[in-house]
Order: C-alpha cells, then structure tokens, then sequence
C-alpha cells in the first residue's frame, strides 16, 4: 500500500530540491560543456547509484550512525575533494589538442605517425568511463550536507502504518528518475554552452572554464 498523499506532496518537494544547483548539477554542466551528453551519461550512473544508496541507507538509519563519526566523513570528503580538483587541473591541461601540420611532401607514414599522435592526445583528453561514473560517485557520497538532507526529508513521507519496502521502493524511483531529468537538463544546458563558445572561436576557454568548475566543486566538497 502506498499513501499518495504523502507521495503527492513528496514529487514537488524532491523536484525543487532536485532542481537547485548543486554539486552534482554543476558538475553534469561542466562535463556536458567539456565531453557532450552521451558521455556525461556514464557520470550520471554513478551519480545515481551514488544518490539512490545515500536515500536507502538515510531510511534504514545507517546515516544517522555515520553523522556520528564526523572524522570518517572528514576524509571522505577530503579525498573526493582532492580527486575532483585533480580531475579538474588535469582536464584544464589535456583538452586542448594538438595539432600537428604537415607539408605536402611528408611521406604518408609520417601522416599517419601525426594522426596517431593527435588520437592519442584527444584519448588523453577525454575521461574514461570508469573516472566519469567514479566522478559522479563520490559527488554524491562525499557530501555530509546530502546525508543530513535525506534523513531530514524522506522519514516525514514515509508512512509508518504501512509496508516499508513498496514506499522506499517508489521513493527511490522517484528520487532517480527526478534527479536523473535534471542531470540531463544540466548536461544539455552545458553543451548548448559549448556550441556558443565554439562560435564565438573560444574554445579554449570552454575547457578552462569546465576544469574550473572541476577545481570549485572539488574545493566546495572540502569547505561543505
């Protein structure tokens, strides 16, 4: 049994929280601007598990324990930190390709050596799927403030009469389905971003511009 009242009251109240430019927003822009929005998908994932495991374990009360041991949530948050504003530095450095001219009468092994270096800086450039999904994980996990925030809001919509587990299931789908909408929309808002930069011929300053995002949201987890 689901109580829809509470369930009606819940959809707009996760939409507006979910909508609010957070850390996980600002990165899903920057790396639609940095990469495009299929590629942005695979940090999603991991943006998601990431959400969806701090939304069960907010319920089953595992986070209230956490909240008391703030020197473990410390070094998380340290170490995602200091993994964001790496990712951010070494993005600011590679994705900017090189390309190499060659005259005419190079021979077309030499053409080739070019085209495979140019492959390989633009394979540097871009963020294995692994790091994407890891990026968008530790966004997620490493934020007290996102731990503190499912504990206050998910008990008050659960109806203590009624079976726990079709009420949790339903949240929970509500929560990925509502924040994966707006990743999307972060995503598309950065790539249309890129597009603008492009014609404007800046498009160093776009993957400037996504590293620092990077940078900030590295050190915005370390000061949350």
């Amino acid at each position: 049994m689901i109580d829809y009242a509470l369930l009606s009251a819940f959809i707009p109240t996760f939409m507006l929280v979910s909508a609010t430019p957070g850390m996980c927003m600002t990165l899903s822009l920057s790396l639609g601007m940095s990469i495009g929005v299929r590629k942005t998908l695979w940090m999603m994932l991991g943006e998601l598990v990431g959400v969806g495991l701090v939304a069960l374990l907010a319920v089953l009360g595992v986070a209230q324990i956490m909240l008391n041991y703030p020197l473990l949530f410390s070094l998380l948050k340290y170490l995602g930190g200091a993994y964001l504003i790496y990712s951010g530095i070494e993005q600011w450095r590679h994705n900017r390709p090189v390309k190499l001219s060659i005259p005419p009468e190079f021979s077309n092994n030499q053409r080739n050596t070019s085209n495979a270096l140019n492959q390989q800086q633009r394979s540097l450039a871009s963020p294995t799927r692994l790091k994407l999904v890891n990026q968008g994980f530790i966004t997620a996990i490493a934020n007290p403030k996102g731990w503190a925030f499912m504990i206050s809001l998910l008990p008050p919509f659960i109806n203590p009469q009624l079976a726990l587990a079709p009420q949790l299931s339903l949240l929970l789908l509500i929560i990925i389905i509502t924040e994966f909408s707006f990743l999307l929309i972060y995503a598309n808002g950065g790539r249309k971003l890129k597009q603008l930069l492009q014609k404007q011929s800046q498009v160093h300053r776009l993957y400037q511009f996504s590293g620092g995002l990077l940078i900030i949201i590295g050190i915005w987890l370390i000061l949350g």
